[in-house]
């Protein structure tokens, strides 16, 4: 296991990263628990949660993720040199993530009430890596699923001045170690390295999007950001919530998967989206690899990526998927290339 640096922070991470949010729903506590076991032997030091988890969201099983982890730190003695991340709800209409139902911000009050529920389910003192899940502005980042933004008008929340303050004071706290972005564009990023350049609070140090094969926005104003000012690439669906492995393909649903349980994949339902992972799945045979293994592999060698966040609802799938090697060939990496040419970004 190759470890990079976090940041410009003197935190060190495994270029693989535990995503966790299937656990407490689709996988359970004991099947998670051998999976943080198999995970920390193949030398993994960074697993990734939020106080939302597990997905899909419920209020029956919001915060299930951390108190999983929780229980597993508790029962292993501790975290061990573990680096853990969390995330703290955007601006949501789920009116069972703040008492009283009241409306999720990223301001002040409802950060540190975030902040304290999940330092009390995962058990510790610490967060290492606290994650802003999502912006706090009128934006369509998750239902629109287009190539462009859109203001869905309204008003704009709290400051990044406010915000980067609670985070500030966090951190004086000692609550958190760092801070990420989560879910951002590249004005966001831009803005909140102003309000730091401002005094406002502290640097962001990573910021987890989605990247994959299908959907590589990320290159086209975030890699800049995270290569010159060091705000690395978490990467998060780098199998494309599964379609990668070529499953759904033609509309099929195997029982027991994610997308034949829960219907949650529509950005990887529209028109092109399957020609492009058929053309990546036989691009895979061609080079006798696992389709798993093409896109595990293209994500983790880009030079952004700070670590590449993987899933797996069972130990048999985490197995294969800790298998994929971790750089391309340059053949390989120019027959990709030539795909995304034709193909594009059908899943953003």
């Amino acid at each position: 296991m190759e470890f990079r640096k976090l940041g410009r922070t003197d935190l060190s991470v495994s270029e693989i990263c535990l995503g966790t949010m299937t656990f407490g729903q689709q996988t359970s506590e004991a099947e998670a628990f051998a999976q943080m076991d198999y995970a920390v032997a193949q030398g993994i030091n960074f697993f990734d949660t939020a106080e939302l988890y597990s997905i899909p969201p419920r209020s029956e099983t919001y915060g299930a993720t951390e108190k999983i982890i929780g229980a597993w730190l508790k029962s292993r003695g501790g975290r061990d040199g573990l680096v853990v991340a969390s995330k703290v709800a955007g601006r949501s209409t789920m009116n069972w993530l703040r008492e009283g139902g009241a409306t999720a911000r990223l301001d002040r009050k409802n950060i540190f009430y975030a902040v304290e529920g999940s330092l009390r389910r995962l058990g510790i003192d610490c967060i290492d890596l606290y994650q802003l899940h999502w912006p706090d502005r009128p934006m369509d980042l998750f239902d629109g699923l287009t190539n462009t933004y859109r203001d869905l008008g309204g008003p704009d929340g709290p400051t990044f001045e406010e915000t980067l303050g609670a985070l500030d004071e966090l951190v004086r706290q000692g609550k958190i170690r760092h801070y990420g972005l989560s879910n951002e564009t590249a004005w966001g990023v831009a803005q909140f390295l102003r309000a730091v350049d401002a005094g406002a609070g502290p640097r962001p140090v990573s910021i987890q999007n989605a990247y994959n094969l299908v959907n590589r926005q990320f290159e086209i104003g975030l890699a800049e950001f995270a290569l010159r000012e060091q705000v690395g690439l978490l990467a998060y669906s780098p199998l494309g919530q599964g379609y990668l492995t070529g499953k759904y393909l033609r509309g099929a649903r195997p029982p027991g998967a994610r997308s034949t349980l829960f219907p949650r994949g529509q950005r990887y339902e529209k028109p092109g989206v399957d020609e492009a992972i058929e053309e990546y799945v036989n691009l895979a045979q061609e080079f006798e690899m696992h389709p798993v293994h093409l896109a595990l592999a293209f994500v983790t060698s880009r030079p952004f990526v700070t670590s590449n966040i993987i899933g797996a609802t069972t130990l048999e799938q985490l197995k294969i998927i800790m298998s994929a090697p971790t750089t391309l060939s340059p053949e390989l990496a120019t027959r990709i290339d030539a795909i995304h040419q034709l193909r594009g970004n059908p899943a953003p």
